[in-house]
């Protein structure tokens, strides 16, 4: 075979092939509290950007984060777009569960967010749950393909046992209501459940874990909430990416533990995957 044509039909390839994986993330960015000090928000959010930037995800969800956190991202990245309302009221105040994706790589088809409460459509309080907790989703399609799929980003309670096994439930109970194309389905964010959970086994009676389904191409520590203690081992696992069982062939995924001059950019480890559809 010619070798130019063999280059030629190697990068061709490549290309297709990327068109047919997708990357995500998942990041607990810590709301902008004043009271952190060293590690309040003006302190950490260079690194933090500049850390989704090297990554680059085409979709990345984040949880805690306030409007003008978003807009900071936003500002800097200017490749992505984001999608989400404010848990407190359904607008701009208050925490966020947004989703951001790469213009250039996915396009959104609708976008929506409910709350973890008995009265899912209007803000509001679930079960046993100290605060308003929603979950906010959109439907994609990478681009220069016909792959469509959908991404739910969700923080359960901290605080509210009940509330985070409830949610669990209404969640899956969400997604085979709006899922009517049967696309294939992410689901990620900070569920404030170790893996031993009633919450998290409900949850993997239908979806898998993507770090877990990686295998021997899993990278990091076993944990990822590290409460900014930069010295102290890692092992509470509370951010997950989940995907249905039969939508992805997991190649890869990451706790990503990446610090600067001793100190992390989020009170949490960014969860990082990319996935190959199956149907291809």
């Amino acid at each position: 075979m010619n070798k130019l044509l063999f280059i030629t039909l190697i990068v061709l390839l490549s290309q297709v092939l990327r068109a047919q994986d997708v990357s995500l993330l998942t990041y607990n960015i810590k709301y902008d509290n004043p009271k952190d000090s060293i590690n309040n928000w003006e302190n950490r959010k260079t690194f933090l950007i500049s850390q989704l930037r090297f990554y680059s995800p085409d979709i990345f969800g984040t949880q805690e984060a306030l409007f003008h956190q978003l807009q900071d991202i936003q500002i800097a990245l200017k490749q992505y777009q984001f999608f989400g309302l404010g848990r407190k009221h359904g607008d701009e105040e208050g925490e966020h569960c947004a989703i951001f994706y790469n213009k250039n790589k996915v396009q959104l088809i609708s976008q929506n967010t409910f709350w973890l409460s008995q009265t899912p459509n209007r803000p509001s309080k679930g079960w046993d749950a100290a605060l308003n907790r929603i979950c906010t989703y959109g439907v994609f399609q990478k681009k220069n393909s016909n792959d469509r799929f959908i991404v739910f980003n969700t923080h359960f309670d901290h605080v509210g046992k009940k509330a985070r096994i409830e949610s669990s439930k209404l969640i899956l109970k969400k997604i085979q209501k709006i899922n009517t194309q049967k696309l294939p389905i992410i689901l990620m964010g900070d569920f404030n459940l170790e893996m031993n959970t009633e919450g998290i086994r409900i949850i993997l009676k239908e979806l898998q874990d993507t770090n877990l389904a990686a295998g021997k191409n899993a990278f990091g520590p076993v944990g990822t909430f590290n409460g900014f203690h930069f010295h102290k081992p890692v092992t509470r696992r509370i951010d997950y990416i989940f995907s249905g069982k039969d939508d992805f062939t997991i190649l890869k995924s990451g706790i990503l533990s990446d610090s600067k001059d001793c100190h992390y950019p989020s009170d949490h480890f960014p969860v990082y995957t990319e996935l190959l559809f199956k149907n291809n």
